[in-house]
């Protein structure tokens, strides 16, 4: 079999499907950390950020799962959207978060043309989608409410639990599903799948 397969890069019906059932789960998943939050604010220097990172989890996640343009956005907006739909405390508020997460999350991966899935872009990715959350934390006044060390703790514990939780975390959900054999039933065929076959 001498042939050349061109893989396509936009996402198909199983893509965007696939990429929607998972992100319902993270955004049940994203509604009943809540009070697993709330826990961890009461303890006080800005613990809370240590897991906020877990809200950032969906875009890297499918990114790494589906390989393709779009499917990180998608994943984070939709999981967002349904954290609001499961009754998520901070309103339609989070939907705007996932939307702009899910754009600096897609952001790492358009970086490096959608050629490299592995650990260091999926860390990155969760970094940038932790990053797009500041801004908006600025912009609803969230943070200029901190006195500059409580600043510098959420800011530093934030980015550790992202590259933990929404890099690190996916990656290696995504590489045990591979060894499983679960996403080559939604992973195309590639050239090198075929060159296997003329071995």
């Amino acid at each position: 079999m001498n042939q050349s397969v061109k893989v396509s890069r936009t996402l198909n019906l199983t893509d965007i499907l696939v990429t929607i059932v998972v992100s319902l789960v993270f955004g049940l998943i994203f509604r009943l950390m809540g009070p697993v939050y709330d826990l961890f604010k009461s303890f006080g220097l800005q613990m809370d950020a240590l897991i906020y990172g877990i809200w950032f989890i969906a875009g890297p996640f499918a990114a790494v799962l589906i390989r393709k343009p779009g499917a990180a956005f998608l994943a984070e907006t939709v999981a967002a959207l349904a954290e609001v739909l499961f009754g998520g405390s901070g309103g339609i508020v989070n939907l705007y978060y996932g939307l702009i997460q899910g754009l600096f999350s897609e952001a790492i991966f358009a970086a490096v043309f959608y050629r490299r899935f592995s650990l260091i872009p999926a860390i990155l990715s969760g970094l940038a989608a932790s990053a797009g959350s500041l801004i908006l934390d600025v912009y609803y006044g969230y943070l200029t409410d901190l006195a500059g060390w409580n600043l510098t703790l959420n800011i530093v514990f934030r980015f550790i639990g992202s590259a933990l939780l929404a890099g690190l975390f996916p990656y290696v959900l995504v590489k045990g599903l591979e060894k499983t054999g679960v996403t080559q039933l939604i992973r195309p065929v590639s050239k090198e799948d075929y060159d296997v076959l003329n071995k």
